[in-house]
């Protein structure tokens, strides 16, 4: 009898069921005071939809801030057969260093040196050994305008060697073998300078060289021929021959 009350009592009274925890899982959690609330344009996407940061954009560095913010010098030491020949050109050599290279130059009559030094405006860095070997060139013997290709040119070098470097002279061997590379009026000279693109200067026993490395390498040799004694036209023949093969390049 008990059994069959209670369950006509469930029958007739209706199931009460308490949905409060599951409509709290349901429901949003919502921010809490003082939390910062992101919108959607500011909320994170998908990394393909990242936009990468503009680059920073430097200006370049100048020479003078590529050599630390120091100046860099020079100097180029003057015999005493060059010194009025310098001051006579010293306008053809101030010109295009200070103008064109922007670097300082100056004469020191103490010590009889020609200083150069950078500026702040320098366009290059490598603008002050090239002013050096453009002095240097001079001093040498060089004419200003062979001597400013130096300036203008990357591949342009000075060899310089003594007679003896190739073969022992002394007393009349010697000077025969210098009119040797001369020549009658210099003619042999000018012959080797046209032929190999180069310039040569033939001061006592020195011998200085203008021009390519490979120009360079083609006059010594025939310079070099000539001390040891063989005849211009046999050095003509060779220098023809080597020419050739150089235009043919």
């Amino acid at each position: 009898m008990a059994s069959s009350r209670l369950v006509e009592d469930l029958d007739t009274e209706p199931m009460v069921v308490d949905n409060t925890s599951a409509a709290q899982e349901k429901a949003p959690l919502l921010p809490r005071e003082g939390a910062a609330v992101l919108s959607i344009a500011e909320q994170p996407q998908d990394d393909d939809a990242l936009v990468d940061p503009p680059k920073p954009n430097f200006a370049p560095l100048s020479a003078h801030q590529m050599q630390g913010g120091r100046f860099q010098y020079r100097k180029v030491s003057v015999p005493a057969h060059r010194y009025t020949p310098l001051k006579k050109h010293w306008m053809e050599i101030y010109t295009p260093i200070y103008e064109q290279m922007k670097i300082d130059i100056r004469m020191n009559l103490k010590s009889r040196k020609v200083e150069l030094k950078t500026r702040r405006d320098t366009p290059d860095a490598g603008a002050l050994q090239k002013c050096s070997d453009f002095v240097h060139a001079y001093i040498l013997g060089f004419d200003v305008a062979d001597a400013i290709a130096l300036l203008r040119l990357d591949d342009l070098y000075v060899e310089s060697f003594e007679i003896k470097d190739v073969k022992t002279l002394k007393g009349e061997h010697l000077s025969r073998a210098i009119g040797r590379l001369s020549g009658k009026g210099g003619k042999t000279k000018y012959a080797i300078e046209n032929s190999t693109r180069t310039r040569i200067v033939i001061a006592d026993i020195k011998i200085h060289i203008l021009g390519s490395f490979g120009n360079i390498r083609v006059a010594r040799d025939a310079l070099c021929s000539l001390i040891l004694g063989s005849p211009a036209g046999k050095v003509y023949s060779k220098l023809r021959t080597v020419t050739s093969r150089l235009a043919e390049k």
